[in-house]
């Protein structure tokens, strides 16, 4: 591992019984690099990430993230990063407002350190007019909006986005995206997966999963152009039909 590397892991392993979700995977994402995990449904991502997360103990295998044993360090590692989840995880009861206060008070923020940041917060996602409803009237771009405020509040230097724009409109992915590439130039590591081609490549890099294994690993487009490929869609396709013959 190398001190500019964020996340670093080895072997990493998750089964559930005698099922094998997470298979020996292996990577290091660098200080205020955006890294995609790109996969269809059930190739272990989510899996993985929670595992990097602190979120679920590893079969085997090993790693950092944030300095931090995924063994070992479990909670410091949850106080150390930003998190957002697949489904929506916030209170619905709750206004906006009143989730950012829960969650800040439970990051150990203060106040008027939450009431500042939500200040500025509210004007990077575009939120003051939905800040004081109940988080479940809204409509889900606009509490993945939320979501991301909650994720980002307590200033993590890693953040961690599993799925985070599935089922939101082209426009606010757009937006989206765009607060992503400002986080990353204030030297924030963004660690996202994501199943759509036009998002992967947004990534610096991106790693492909299959069956819970990393399969590939680089640079979209340098990838593309390795394999002769027209595109990154039709690159996934050949290595996952690839790995499928491997296989069998």
């Amino acid at each position: 591992m190398k001190d500019s590397d964020a996340v670093y892991i080895e072997n990493l392993t998750k089964k559930f019984g005698h099922f094998t979700a997470v298979d020996r995977i292996s990577l290091a994402v660098r200080t205020g690099e955006i890294f995609g995990f790109l996969g269809a449904n059930g190739a272990g991502k989510t899996t993985a990430i929670r595992m990097l997360c602190g979120l679920l103990l590893p079969t085997s295998g090993n790693g950092r993230v944030a300095g931090y044993d995924i063994l070992t360090q479990s909670e410091l590692i949850k106080r150390a990063i930003g998190y957002m989840s697949q489904k929506f995880s916030l209170y619905p009861d709750l206004t906006g407002r009143e989730n950012v206060s829960f969650y800040g008070a439970a990051y150990g923020l203060g106040k008027s350190a939450i009431r500042d940041r939500l200040e500025i917060l509210s004007d990077r996602l575009q939120l003051r007019e939905f800040l004081d409803r109940p988080t479940a009237s809204l409509p889900i771009g606009w509490r993945q909006r939320l979501a991301l405020a909650v994720a980002i509040l307590h200033r993590p230097r890693i953040i961690f986005l599993d799925e985070p724009t599935g089922g939101v409109d082209p426009v606010f992915r757009r937006r989206f995206w765009s607060i992503l590439y400002e986080l990353a130039e204030e030297d924030v590591t963004i660690f996202v997966t994501t199943h759509y081609m036009d998002e992967a490549e947004y990534c610096g890099r991106i790693s492909i999963m299959h069956q819970g294994r990393i399969i590939e690993v680089g640079k979209p487009r340098d990838m593309i152009t390795q394999h002769q490929a027209h595109n990154l869609e039709e690159l996934f396709v050949d290595l996952i039909k690839g790995q499928d013959q491997a296989d069998a």
